[in-house]
């Protein structure tokens, strides 16, 4: 199902459950029941009275008491706004409310969009709009892994598959609390009260982040990869702080008034403070996808099907031998190559990969090889590949290389965990179909992969990325726009 279709059937859905909605409420809306419950004392329904200001606009149609409750039925007239008086004869008991007759005799109670009577299939239109995305982003997503786990888009669709789900169950939450259509986007902007709700979370992980960077420049020495993850841990936890910091800073302010609750002042504090959530709640959706797909990708198993593995290399040692990083690379194709053989009877040609840096006294590919022959690897079971000079290149040369010896060969590549999601990237990017696995390695590699791989998706997907933000940061602005309308009729 490719993209513009769902969308298309998105904007179906979503044309069809507003002209629905509509629909709906015109034929409902005509009446609506004020309810008050009813204090101790006097409880008589000939106690209680209604008072209409303008009786042109509407009238009390009907009035009783159910258990505790003391029901009015009013029903519009005409168009335009008027107050009513609820009160009980017997004592000091009055209540003020203002009613709002829209187009076609829609009742809306307090507000000018206020709750009316049928207008509660707004949240519920919402509900199963929102539902059936989350439903097109999880096959989606299935049918992607299924495809190809090894492609950014796949984290960018659990990323927003965690966003919708939160959005779904805010929705549902408003269905039990239901007031208005305020009420409905309200609710709709404290969804993105998640990122407050992860809050804990994040910071706890940014400080884990920013912990591990530190001791992977300690062990590893300084560069920009390495410093990532601080500079991403540091951005969450200010950012997630930021919408305060804001308001602390305007409270005293004398050019805006972020005080009075009907001020254009307010409206657009709200609107920075929102779009700073979503943002953020966002970023964490995404990276929490990230996260589910590395360790998706370091846990998968190939088939037992291969005819060569190819393993990417990285440094050696000053004297030609394996670092600890590599030798768990080689080591876990070995692994693989023995359980294929036990399973299937099938043997694998071994594929080391990598050219020779300006520090290293021989290439990768080779202190490789050396490392499978002591192994007790046959010399002809090796074909090494030594002009690499990234993982593109050992990839894309060693998928060359396997393709001229070997027809329709069937390829797996070993790496270590934290990067096999991103080589097996790499490797779609490529059209070259292979299925990674994984080596082991120290924590603190996985936390600062998880960051380069968070980076990488963003990059890769950046158009997307800034379609959807920019699309929700619209709606909000929209919702939050109809807010201060509302208020201010």
């Amino acid at each position: 199902m490719k993209v513009k279709s769902k969308i298309f059937k998105v904007l179906i859905l979503t044309i069809v459950l507003f002209i629905i909605s509509v629909v709906f409420i015109i034929l409902n809306g005509d009446t609506y029941t004020i309810k008050r419950n009813i204090l101790p004392g006097p409880n008589g329904i000939d106690k209680w009275d209604i008072e209409i200001e303008d009786e042109s606009i509407i009238k009390c149609v009907d009035k009783k008491i159910k258990k505790d409750v003391v029901e009015f039925k009013i029903e519009s007239i005409a168009e335009g706004k008027t107050f009513i008086t609820i009160s009980n004869s017997e004592n000091d008991n009055s209540r003020l409310y203002s009613i709002y007759v829209h187009k076609f005799g829609v009742i809306s109670f307090n507000e000018y969009m206020g709750n009316s009577n049928g207008s509660i299939i707004i949240p519920i239109s919402i509900t199963l709009l929102l539902t059936y995305i989350l439903f097109l982003l999880i096959i989606t997503y299935k049918k992607n892994v299924k495809e190809n786990m090894y492609q950014y888009k796949n984290i960018a669709y659990l990323g927003l598959i965690v966003f919708v789900l939160f959005a779904t169950i805010s929705q549902i939450k408003a269905l039990f609390n239901y007031s208005g259509l305020i009420n409905t986007i309200n609710e709709i902007i404290n969804m993105y009260s998640f990122s407050m709700i992860l809050l804990p979370v994040t910071f706890v992980i940014s400080i884990l982040v920013i912990i591990s960077n530190i001791s992977l420049i300690r062990k590893e020495g300084f560069n920009i990869r390495n410093f990532l993850g601080i500079i991403l841990g540091t951005l969450l936890c200010f950012s997630t702080i930021l919408p305060d910091i804001i308001y602390n800073a305007l409270y005293s302010a004398t050019w805006i008034d972020v005080h009075n609750q009907n001020g254009i002042g307010l409206y657009i504090y709200n609107v920075v403070e929102a779009i700073i959530h979503v943002a953020i709640a966002y970023i964490e959706c995404i990276l929490i996808g990230t996260i589910i797909m590395g360790i998706k990708a370091a846990r998968h198993i190939p088939t037992f099907d291969k005819d060569a593995i190819v393993i990417l290399g990285c440094q050696i040692k000053k004297d030609g031998s394996l670092t600890n990083l590599l030798k768990g690379r080689v080591d876990r194709a070995i692994e693989f190559s023995k359980l294929q053989k036990e399973k299937t009877n099938k043997d694998i040609i071994f594929v080391p990969s990598g050219g020779q840096g300006s520090d290293e006294i021989i290439s990768e590919s080779q202190a490789i090889k050396n490392y499978l022959l002591e192994q007790g690897i046959e010399e002809e079971n090796i074909y090494i590949e030594d002009q690499s000079k990234n993982t593109y290149e050992n990839i894309r040369f060693s998928y060359n290389i396997i393709k001229e010896k070997i027809e329709n060969a069937k390829i797996a590549f070993s790496t270590t965990n934290y990067h096999v999601f991103r080589a097996g990237c790499i490797a779609t990017e490529q059209s070259c179909i292979m299925e990674g696995i994984g080596a082991k390695t120290k924590s603190y590699f996985w936390i600062n992969a998880f960051i380069r791989e968070f980076i990488a998706t963003i990059f890769n997907e950046k158009k997307k990325h800034i379609a959807v933000i920019i699309s929700i940061i619209f709606a909000t602005i929209l919702m939050i726009l109809i807010t201060y309308l509302n208020n201010n009729i």
